[in-house]
């Protein structure tokens, strides 16, 4: 199992890991990056996923690195 986490306020909005990954990211109307389906953990967002699969893409497009895997 694989944890994606998203730190969602030092997220800028470039849109970048919505665009290399959309099964999983999306923009939100606060201007930020969504992790669909993920629940609030503290200041982060989590979600707990079988196969990294596009996110660790996501995370790698990321300028800012406010996505982090765990494996």
């Amino acid at each position: 199992m694989a944890k994606v986490i998203h730190e969602k306020n030092t997220c800028v909005g470039c849109g970048a890991c919505a665009a290399v990954c959309p099964k999983y990211w999306e923009m939100g109307g606060d201007g930020k990056s969504h992790l669909k389906e993920s629940s609030a953990a503290g200041d982060n967002f989590e979600l707990t996923l079988e196969n990294v699969e596009c996110n660790a893409d996501a995370a790698n497009a990321c300028p800012v690195r406010c996505i982090k895997i765990e494996e």
